[in-house]
């Protein structure tokens, strides 16, 4: 015999509310209510359970509230549903309670052409309950309703145990477009899940297309495990700093350096360095919009001076002599150096130099100093203003001053890094204080005489912006593949940051300049950092000089902040999250949480969320692997995933190493373990012994 709707729901209560706050319900269970599994709501489930879900009727449907705590009190006197309490002679029934999160409405909307109902979750309270309302279970159809709530929800990531294994399903739009943190310890499964977020995205969209997707991943790889992570989906793009079979060099060429990227690396001083260092940058660029002929050469090196000499002038009236007077026998030198490479400018360059000098052969203009240097007094505007007009003339002559046009210091226009160190070098050497600038040129050249980075930096010749950005974002339609994985496994220590910082920076203001030229419209892209707590740490601020450090993780930062503008979502993966940039973890919306042990990782991590929820992060520590909490705006509600299971080939390269198998030379399975080396292989591999040869 059927039930009535009635009967039915007063099967499923458990009890009544005896105390309600904002944040927390207080239950009081029936006698009878469930102490172990009901089987009453369609399907057997454990109850109660920590972090399950109950129901509260209320006006708007039934109020879903999440189990925190459960307890036992002693009660002096028996309680029993329908039964008189006086009178009677029996031992004290334990009282159990319980602790309730309220987390939103399950209402109800209609049936489906099954016949069955249709229910919507959302988050969100408006109306409480009272002490004495009924809490009932959920049925299985009102379990799965509220697990696979939302709009959208094209991407199945996995089960929860706690809703009878319903389907947990996301929709990409929420989980990328507001980045997305995964965090957790060491062998949590936290880059299975990473990998396993895109290759479910790229074939769920598959599926719904019926061809390859238009999108595009990039992936950056500090340890080198996702080279064949994304093997069967299309063609996947691996770039790395010695590349084998299927991967390609990795190039981040140094004319893609911003004029910040530059200072971090060069750690040139605010004040001296940096305005010469911008210059000589703004030059060289400029002069790569023009073909680097004999004339152009010659009229870039001469504004250099001309430049030079316009800039001294303070009040109008005289030049300061200490500081002016060394530059002029400099300029002397260069242009006498000048007439040697450019004969056929000789008699302008020798009338240049000579005007240079007259100004030193001024009455008492220099005099000795007692170390027996020479000294210079200041020197008049008029004299000076009058050698600047013949410089003037002259470059007019040839085809005017370089100075006076061309791109800023960060446009991405090709040099030459050689050219560069030289150039600067140049600039240096008109400066009163030349010996400043040594260790910045010789930083320069000894990344241009490092093999590892010069590989890296100095790239193809022929490796345009259109290239790389075609290769490392992706060809229009996501023609050439959908991923982007760049190993950064052997970048050297000293400008892995910078090259980072470079590979970000670069994609991000690409997605700008799509967006301004496509009125408004986004190319969405997804940026994967693994181990971001070594490329996104937290930094000093006040500190004068940058290193390169903290320049990546202002990359990271602008990208947090403004990357959702241009459809760029950024993916950080984390063992640390109490190292990461706050400024970046703030601007998260959705969390994969996987086990955490560290008291300051799990201190700030119940930072992050509301606190009516911090009673489900207490579970960080016991989870399983392929266990966590999704919660954010990514999930209607926090939800615990048994995460999909990857096979073996898809799974990035992280297992814990093997080293019983290897000191027994068998597995679990009873399959023998070789683990030989050859030492000679890689020690030539390592210091490119054949390269060497074929050279």
């Amino acid at each position: 015999m059927s039930m009535s709707p009635l009967a039915y729901a007063d099967s499923l209560r458990i009890g009544i509310i005896d105390f309600v706050s904002p944040d927390e319900i207080k239950v009081q269970l029936d006698i009878e209510a469930p102490d172990g599994v009901a089987f009453n709501t369609g399907t057997p489930r454990p109850f109660p359970r920590i972090n399950g879900y109950v129901l509260i009727p209320s006006d708007e449907g039934h109020l879903v509230a999440q189990v925190e705590w459960i307890t036992i009190e002693r009660s002096q006197y028996p309680k029993r549903k329908g039964m008189q309490d006086f009178g009677l002679v029996d031992l004290p029934y334990p009282l159990r309670k319980m602790s309730l999160n309220p987390l939103g409405v399950l209402a109800y909307e209609s049936k489906d052409a099954n016949g069955r109902d249709i229910y919507r979750f959302r988050r969100g309270v408006e109306s409480y309950p009272t002490v004495g309302d009924a809490v009932l279970l959920p049925t299985q159809t009102q379990l799965c309703a509220i697990v696979e709530s939302g709009d959208s929800r094209h991407v199945l990531i996995g089960t929860s145990p706690l809703a009878a294994n319903a389907e947990v399903k996301i929709n990409p739009d929420r989980l990328f477009g507001r980045h997305l943190a995964v965090l957790g310890n060491t062998g949590s499964g936290k880059s299975c899940s990473v990998a396993g977020l895109i290759r479910w995205s790229l074939e769920a969209a598959s599926k719904k297309l019926d061809t390859k997707p238009n999108s595009r991943f990039i992936v950056l790889d500090p340890n080198g495990e996702y080279a064949r992570a994304f093997d069967g989906l299309g063609d996947v793009r691996v770039y790395a700093v010695e590349p084998s079979e299927g991967m390609q060099q990795l190039q981040v060429p140094l004319w893609f350096w911003n004029s910040t990227e530059w200072s971090a690396f060069t750690q040139a001083s605010e004040r001296a360095q940096r305005p010469l260092l911008r210059r000589a940058l703004r030059e060289m660029r400029g002069s790569a919009e023009a073909s680097e002929d004999t004339v152009f050469t010659l009229r870039r090196k001469v504004s250099s001076i001309l430049i030079t000499l316009k800039a001294q002038i303070r009040n109008g009236e005289t030049y300061e002599g200490w500081k002016f007077g060394p530059k002029l026998p400099v300029f002397i030198e260069d242009l006498e150096a000048f007439v040697r490479d450019f004969p056929e400018h000789r008699e302008s360059l020798e009338f240049l130099a000579t005007q240079l000098q007259s100004i030193l052969d001024r009455p008492q203009q220099t005099y000795r100093k007692q170390n027996g240097q020479t000294g210079y007094n200041d020197f008049p505007a008029t004299a000076v203003e009058e050698v600047v007009c013949h410089f003037e003339g002259f470059l007019s002559s040839i085809g005017g001053a370089v100075y006076q046009e061309g791109p800023n210091e960060d446009a991405p226009l090709k040099f030459d890094g050689a050219q560069f160190a030289d150039h600067l070098e140049a600039l240096a050497s008109q400066e009163s204080n030349a010996q400043f600038f040594d260790f910045l040129i010789m930083r320069i050249r000894t990344m241009l005489s490092d093999s590892r980075v010069k590989r890296i930096v100095t790239g193809n010749g022929e490796t345009s912006l259109a290239d790389w950005l075609t290769n490392h974002i992706g060809a229009s339609q996501a023609s050439n593949g959908t991923v982007t994985i760049i190993d950064l496994s052997l970048v050297p220590a000293e400008v892995v940051h910078l090259i980072t910082a470079v590979i970000a920076c670069m994609t991000l203001e690409a997605l700008q300049r799509y967006r301004k030229l496509h009125r408004g419209e986004t190319l969405p892209t997804v940026l994967v950092m693994e181990e971001a707590h070594t490329f996104i740490k937290r930094y000093h601020d006040e500190a004068e000089n940058q290193n390169s450090a903290a320049i990546c993780c202002q990359v990271f930062e602008k990208i947090a902040r403004e990357g959702r503008k241009f459809g760029l979502g950024l993916v950080l993966s984390s063992q640390r999250p109490s190292e990461l940039s706050p400024t970046v973890l703030s601007q998260c919306n959705s969390f994969l949480l996987h086990r955490i042990s560290n008291d300051r990782d799990q201190e700030l991590v119940h930072k992050l969320v509301p606190d009516n929820l911090r009673g489900l992060l207490r579970d960080l520590p016991s989870l399983a692997s392929r266990h966590a909490i999704l919660l954010g705006w990514a999930s209607e509600l926090p939800t615990l995933v048994q995460m999909k299971a990857l096979a073996k080939e898809h799974q990035p390269k992280s297992n814990d190493p093997d080293f019983w198998a290897v000191w027994s030379g068998k597995d679990d399975n009873g399959k023998t373990v070789e683990r030989t080396v050859d030492w000679t292989t890689i020690a030539d591999e390592w210091q490119q012994v054949n390269t060497q040869r074929k050279n």
